[in-house]
């Protein structure tokens, strides 16, 4: 076959996960009870599978040599992909994110009804369209900047869409830092310290009180979660919008970890040691996107 190589990145949905795989004695025994904790589940894993079929059976249609990957969180090469399709919800995408570089990649919200889809261009009722105008190079995409991470001069990465999260190694303790921002500089204590791109400026970051960037933008901003103002005074960089070409650093007075785009990757950070964050050269090319936020969504991972 010589049609285009298309990676296909699908959501393992809680059911997958806990009913089928691990077959959790304590899950089934909530769904025996209807336990409202669970009772979504097996609607949104249904649509999930149903959505991923009809992907393939698009791009099968299509003529395009799919690979399908069915844990966003693994490793996989998109060096010779013309397009990278994630099939699940935002967290789908942002973990598939971190193995593309200047690859296309179209964000297909499998289930609107369980999920968060703001990456998302495609749904079930229009994703061979979508396919088509992605393959043929018709339809308009959106350069996300991303943001780069860096632990005492040594690149954690250069991918991270949404935001990172810079706090204590124990979530209960007091995290402890100094930021530096050009040259101003303040000794903080707080409960830790979001830094994002703009893309993620409607996510954690709103929430914490951060401003919604447009989408296009190239700056990065930096919030204070849950500040301790020791003696009454006030800090001053508590909201920071980093200018393009500017980065930040925070040298760690704890043992501190810093999560990128969510709870699945993880870095630990030595006392003593300092964090940079700066902008990425490497943009993400999100098909199908739209330049204006329609939909906030606050405090969605």
């Amino acid at each position: 076959m010589n049609g285009p190589r298309v990676v296909v990145v699908a959501k393992r949905s809680a059911w997958d996960r806990y009913v089928e795989e691990e077959a959790d004695p304590r899950v089934r025994m909530l769904f025996k009870r209807r336990d409202p904790s669970v009772a979504r589940w097996k609607a949104a894993h249904d649509e999930n599978r149903r959505t991923i079929e009809t992907v393939l059976e698009s791009l099968e249609k299509l003529g395009a040599r799919t690979v399908l990957i069915q844990d966003a969180h693994v490793t996989f090469d998109t060096s010779d992909a013309e397009l990278v399709v994630s099939v699940g919800g935002d967290g789908t995408l942002l973990a598939a994110s971190h193995n593309v570089d200047d690859v296309p990649i179209l964000g297909v919200n499998s289930s609107p009804k369980h999920s968060v889809g703001f990456f998302s261009a495609a749904r079930p009722s229009n994703v061979h369209q979508k396919l088509v105008r992605s393959l043929e190079g018709k339809a308009k995409s959106v350069k996300l900047s991303r943001m780069q991470v860096e632990v005492d001069g040594r690149v954690r990465s250069r991918r991270v869409l949404n935001d990172a999260l810079f706090s204590h190694a124990s979530p209960a303790a007091t995290s402890r830092y100094i930021i530096k921002v050009g040259r101003r500089s303040e000794e903080q204590r707080s409960s830790g310290i979001w830094v994002g791109p703009a893309a993620g400026s409607t996510a954690a970051i709103r929430s914490a009180g951060g401003r919604i960037l447009p989408l296009t933008s190239r700056k990065l901003q930096l919030i204070v979660r849950e500040p301790y103002e020791a003696n009454g005074r006030p800090y001053r960089l508590l909201r920071v919008l980093i200018d393009e070409g500017q980065s930040v650093a925070v040298h760690s007075k704890i043992r501190a970890a810093l999560y990128l785009d969510g709870p699945y990757k993880e870095v630990g950070v030595p006392i003593g040691a300092t964090v940079k964050f700066r902008e990425s050269d490497q943009p993400l090319h999100v098909v199908g996107l739209t330049r204006r936020v329609t939909q906030p969504r606050a405090g969605k991972r």
